[in-house]
């Protein structure tokens, strides 16, 4: 095998993440129900999350608490422990993407109420576009 197709293999995580974002990416722009892009806009946060935490990962890194008194007199080997600041984020963004949607689907709620459809060639022609 090649050194730039061994590369591609074994970067397998990414790609996936690539065709995850694309499939929500999709959505969002292709479909015309707001249903479906509402799903397409939560694959697309999911795949940016997963490859945040995938990037954070490192083979082999212990978790990062370290002795105080050994980091003063030895230092810390930043080579050795896991950097946590990215899964943190995550959580951060997995919180503001849960809220995102639940207050998208009480809009979407109250659009279905006001205009009997989801669908967004209805809607608009109903005000009057």
């Amino acid at each position: 095998m090649s050194e730039f197709m061994a590369e591609v293999v074994g970067k397998y995580n990414y790609w996936l993440y690539v065709v995850l974002m694309m499939i929500g990416f999709y959505a969002m722009i292709g479909k015309r129900n707001l249903v479906k892009k509402l799903l397409g806009m939560n694959i697309f946060q999911t795949a940016i999350i997963l490859f945040y935490v995938s990037t954070g990962v490192k083979r082999g890194a212990g978790i990062p608490i370290v002795d105080k008194y050994a980091a003063l007199k030895h230092g810390v080997d930043a080579a050795t422990v896991v950097n946590p600041l990215p899964h943190v984020l995550m959580l951060t963004a997995i919180v503001v993407s849960v809220s995102v949607t639940g207050v998208a689907l009480a809009v979407l709620l109250r659009i279905y109420r006001e205009y009997g459809t989801l669908e967004e060639d209805e809607i608009l022609e109903k005000i009057g576009r």
